[in-house]
């Protein structure tokens, strides 16, 4: 069946009539659009200024706090005034040092109405603005002495800008003055900040250089003469072009006219007067600068670097409190100087080359606080270089043994104690195709020693041999952890010093021996404010990071108290500082750096010497004999002395034991001199000294600086000394002269005689058991039955 077909007729589509939109309708949306970013533009830009361009504006506290800077200041950890950072020539007067006719000048000349107006002068920037219309370009302008010191002061670094944007920000921070500080104070402000040319900032600087007297006795013709440089201080400074100068002068006079400053008749006579000047320019007297000073700008360019301090401000906007101790400083300064100089002198008539610039001695000293690691001075070469090479921080030099104590620390960490014995003989290495041979300084070897007595001897064979029993890289690894930030290369020869580092990483990795083991981050800047005194940035405290047990760190010490009592360190004793010190010397080969690094309880300082080119210090340089001295010097004259300081404690963990120095076993009376030691507990010697009685019987140790005896045997023979039949008599006269005071001083002469003779027969009576006892090394000897102990106190 088909399918029946569509008949019905087409419908024609009608098109759909729109109704007409008015040409107001079509105009509301972009009308809405541009009125709400209209209103969105003006709310922002009354934020950007009301904020003073989104960096905050000052407090009125601030603003009558601040006053016109002379160079920034460096201040000590007390507050007390170091230096400036950034020199200028500048010195602050107060306003009723200024004349009135000064100030009339000034007024005159900058700003006419400056008591009327408050912070802009609205019929000033009207007049301008007709006259630079007229004229097609800029021709006037209407600062007002507000608004020229809201930018000297805020937009120092946007001053060449000619911008409606800057003017603005000249308008607010106006605003902010005139609403902080009374009319006396602006003016007073400005007339010291203004630039008046030739490199000198305000009128009483001004009056100094160019009329060789201060703005207090100035008259009203140099008056005029300084009120017309603020326009073009460089163009019209008479310094440069007197013509260009006097022609200013001539039309500040007819200011000075209209004003009613001074009347005609003085006017005239003002302009027939020559234009006299001082012959020397003025520079104002400043503090010596200081490598401190040095040292703090690598601080603030790093935190430039950073975007922590604004690059707008420069140093001298700056207020900088710094760990600095001033005394501490100026010693370390002196002393340094002093002391390069004396090893110049040895070495020039010693024949050494001391003239070229790479030749002449130099040094370096840093010292800090040995539980916070603030710096306390830090010296960077024998005279102050401007923007020089600071050896404290840069200077990478091999160590020497002073970083021994790092393999003895290590040693103690693996186990080894103080009466450890070391064996002190020449010693070969086998480092690939060659044999080092280190020697001791001298040729001289003590056998069996100690590990005390290796250090305090700084005994090269014997360190040698102990690191050689440890691990090099575990030596390097520890010395990292305490605050060696320099590479250190694994060979043997690390234990004698062979890597580089610079002195403000050696100092500070010897703070955690007198810590207690926590190593320290040397800083030198607590904080730094801005001229207002807005903390810009301040130092935040470190987590501390144990490197050591407290018992290792206690028996570092201990060891390093013995360099300094008895040992290479001696000299630091005979320079007469008492009390608690530590320390270790250090020289390096052909004496081409010398060291002493020492610490007391309360401070840690190193003090190097050497040449920018290495080569040696004369014919018998040594640490103990060249650096200790000056540390001792500066810790002297420039901090307490450490007997004022509570001595170092045994932490707990620590016991003690009376052990015989020859063989580190317990003492016994039937073997040779003995000392009391200190030993983690449980660690101690357990056998008596009678079971070696060839190592027993040796040299007693050398005095420490506590020993009173005072002088040699005086001529007595040792082997005539019947010291039964001597104490008899001296008991005989002591008894028979009674209170008689001379002859008692005699007898206690006769006795420390005794005591001084005793001791050098005994040391030569071990000194032939040594000898024969090498004799007959390599001979079986009999077994010596062990004596038992005798009761001791």
């Amino acid at each position: 069946m088909e399918a029946e077909a569509n008949n019905t007729p087409a419908i024609a589509a009608t098109p759909v009539e729109t109704p007409a939109v008015s040409w107001r309708a079509r105009l509301l949306k972009p009308l809405l659009y541009a009125g709400a970013i209209a209103v969105a533009g003006a709310f922002t830009t009354a934020s950007w200024w009301w904020s003073c361009g989104w960096q905050g504006c000052p407090t009125p506290s601030q603003l009558r706090a601040w006053k016109p800077t002379e160079g920034g200041a460096l201040l000590a950890r007390d507050s007390a005034f170091v230096s400036a950072l950034s020199p200028v020539n500048r010195t602050n007067v107060p306003l009723a040092l200024v004349p009135a006719h000064v100030q009339a000048a000034f007024i005159a000349v900058e700003d006419r109405r400056f008591h009327a107006h408050h912070g802009v002068d609205w019929y000033g920037v009207a007049r301008a603005t007709v006259a630079n219309v007229t004229a097609g370009s800029v021709r006037e302008g209407a600062s007002t002495i507000t608004m020229q010191l809201a930018r000297n002061v805020f937009l120092g670094n946007r001053a060449t800008e000619r911008t409606f944007g800057r003017k603005l920000l000249e308008w607010r921070y106006a605003t902010l003055l005139e609403g902080s500080l009374s009319k006396q104070d602006i003016l007073e402000r400005y007339l010291n900040v203004i630039y008046l040319g030739n490199g000198v900032y305000g009128v009483e600087g001004a009056s100094r250089d160019l009329f060789g007297k201060s703005v207090k006795n100035i008259s009203l013709g140099e008056a005029a003469m300084l009120a017309g440089l603020p326009k073009a201080p460089s163009s019209y400074s008479p310094r440069r072009d007197k013509a260009r100068a006097r022609a200013r002068r001539a039309t500040v006079f007819d200011v000075l006219l209209r004003e009613g400053v001074a009347d005609s008749a003085t006017i005239q006579k003002l302009r027939n007067a020559p234009l006299k000047l001082a012959r020397a320019e003025w520079a104002p007297a400043r503090a010596v600068d200081s490598w401190a000073v040095e040292a703090v700008r690598v601080t603030l360019d790093s935190l430039r670097a950073a975007g922590v301090i604004p690059k707008a401000l420069n140093d001298a906007q700056l207020r900088v409190w710094s760990t600095i101790d001033r005394r501490a400083q100026i010693a370390g300064e002196r002393a340094i100087a002093s002391g390069a100089w004396q090893i110049d002198q040895e070495r020039a008539s010693g024949g050494f080359a001391v003239s070229g610039a790479g030749s002449r001695t130099q040094g370096a000293l840093v010292a800090l606080d040995p539980t916070t690691g603030a710096l306390r001075a830090i010296v960077g070469g024998r005279r102050i270089e401007r923007k020089g090479f600071n050896r404290a921080l840069r200077a990478k030099r091999q160590p020497g043994s002073t970083f021994k104590p790092f393999v003895y620390a290590e040693a103690l960490r693996q186990g080894f104690t103080l009466a450890s014995m070391l064996e002190d003989e020449p010693v070969e290495i086998d480092i690939g195709r060659t044999m080092w041979t280190p020697a001791n300084y001298g040729d001289n070897y003590a056998g069996h020693i100690t590990l005390r007595d290796a250090l305090a001897r700084s005994a090269n064979a014997a360190t040698v041999r102990l690191s050689s029993k440890l691990s090099v890289r575990r030596i390097a690894d520890l010395a990292h952890a305490q605050g060696i930030t320099s590479e250190l290369p694994i060979v043997p020869a690390l234990a004698l010093g062979a890597g580089a580092v610079t002195p403000l990483e050696l100092t500070a990795a010897y703070a955690p021996f007198g810590n207690g083991g926590t190593r320290v981050q040397p800083y030198l800047v607590e904080r730094v404010e801005d001229q207002f005194g807005r903390v810009l940035w301040s130092h935040s405290r470190t987590a501390a990071v144990k490197v050591l047990e407290a018992t290792d760190a206690f028996l570092m010490t201990s060891l390093m108290q013995g360099v300094v009592d008895r040992g290479t360190g001696r000299p630091v004793r005979d320079a007469g500082i008492r009390g608690p010190v530590a320390g270790k010397t250090g020289t390096t080969n052909d004496g081409t750096d010398v060291w002493f690094v020492g610490f007391t309880p309360t401070l840690v300082a190193s003090v190097w010497f050497g040449a920018d080119d290495p080569q040696p210090l004369g014919w018998n340089a040594s640490g103990g004999r060249l650096a200790a001295p000056v540390w001792a010097r500066f810790l002297r004259d420039g901090w307490h002395s450490p007997e004022e300081d509570s001595a170092w404690m045994p932490p707990a963990g620590i016991e003690t034991k009376q052990i015989d120095i020859g063989t580190g076993k317990l003492a016994s009376d039937w073997c040779g001199p003995s000392r009391k030691e200190f030993f983690v507990r449980g660690s101690g010697p357990r056998t008596s000294c009678e079971n070696d009685p060839y190592l027993a019987m040796r040299d007693a140790e050398p005095p420490d600086w506590h020993d009173s005896s005072d002088g040699g045997a005086g001529g007595i023979d040792p082997a005539q000394i019947d010291p039964a039949q001597i104490a008899a008599a001296v008991s005989g006269v002591l008894e028979a002269v009674g209170g008689n005071a001379t002859a008692r001083a005699a007898a206690d002469r006769i006795m420390s005689e005794l005591r001084k003779a005793q001791r050098d027969a005994a040391r030569e009576a071990r000194r032939e058991v040594e000898r024969v006892r090498r004799e007959l090394r390599g001979v079986p000897q009999a077994p010596v039955p062990p004596r038992p102990p005798r009761e001791r106190d």
